[in-house]
């Protein structure tokens, strides 16, 4: 989305928020005006590791205190809308894109430094809970989450992202990430990213079938993309999305549901108005 307002394929769209903060607001306002209720920072490559990659590792601080401040601002404007007030804002945690030790080469202790300074950063901008997603490392998740911890008190989500052999790239199943990730104290998990809206349902599906009080959130692609015309076009439309969601919900018993790569303001009203008959306080 930020692609077509201008960012350069390739860029960091974290650094959008120090010098696109209007256009970075407004495509958060989009997705509200799509009847979202929860919105993430644009800060999913915000940590000192991933930010060294375009030489901003010395604005780790500023680029996700503006992430977090932009998106409570938006939030703000459409703060009669639901039961908490503003709409809610997650302060968005990714990958650090590099392999901890032995696997590779990055320190335990230097991951979790890293998510614990994007924390505190997020945290300061007015964050209501935080997000970690698309990991496939239960170790990367482990340092994310002791990170976090030791700046702030907020929630804490995860969501992994699983393939078509029903494991993350580290050969992780759900049925054991939501006990580590359960026993590590997060209070909402699940599944985001992956190839199809099927492979993810089966992951939260697994997730329930091993725990069945866990806080369940999903938040899958609009499938896979093809190029047309030099743009990334995905295969799910709206209603196809809408229609998932609906499973997402009664089969899996699904809290939040969102939509991840590929995912347009269409596709988030298209899940909005067929998630309202569950909308009530407790339902979805």
């Amino acid at each position: 989305m930020l692609q077509q307002m201008g960012l350069p394929p390739g860029s960091a769209p974290d650094v959008w928020n120090l010098t696109h903060p209007d256009a970075v607001k407004a495509l958060h306002r989009q997705y509200c005006e799509a009847g979202a209720d929860l919105i993430y920072t644009n800060t999913f490559g915000g940590t000192r590791i991933r930010l060294k990659r375009e030489g901003l590792d010395d604005q780790v601080r500023q680029i996700n205190l503006a992430g977090a401040q932009l998106a409570r601002s938006v939030a703000e404007e459409f703060g009669d809308r639901i039961v908490f007030g503003d709409r809610i804002v997650f302060g968005d945690l990714g990958p650090t894109g590099e392999l901890l030790a032995p696997v590779g080469t990055l320190p335990y202790e230097v991951a979790m430094d890293a998510f614990a300074e994007q924390a505190a950063a997020l945290a300061e901008g007015g964050v209501d809970a935080f997000i970690v997603e698309t990991l496939s490392d239960l170790e990367e998740s482990r340092a994310a989450i002791e990170g976090i911890r030791s700046v702030s008190v907020l929630p804490i989500a995860v969501t992994l992202s699983f393939d078509t052999r029903g494991r993350t790239m580290f050969g992780v199943k759900p049925e054991q990430a939501i006990k580590v990730l359960l026993d590590l104290g997060v209070t909402i998990a699940g599944a985001n990213c992956g190839r199809t809206l099927s492979e993810t349902l089966e992951a939260v599906l697994k997730m329930r079938a091993v725990a069945p009080e866990a806080r369940l959130m999903a938040k899958p692609n609009a499938g896979l993309p093809h190029t047309e015309n030099s743009a990334l076009v995905y295969e799910v439309s709206p209603e196809a999305m809408a229609d998932y969601a609906v499973r997402f919900v009664t089969e899996a018993g699904v809290r939040i549901l969102g939509g991840c790569c590929g995912s347009t303001p269409e596709h988030i009203r298209a899940i909005a108005a067929a998630l309202k008959p569950f909308k009530q306080w407790g339902a979805a």
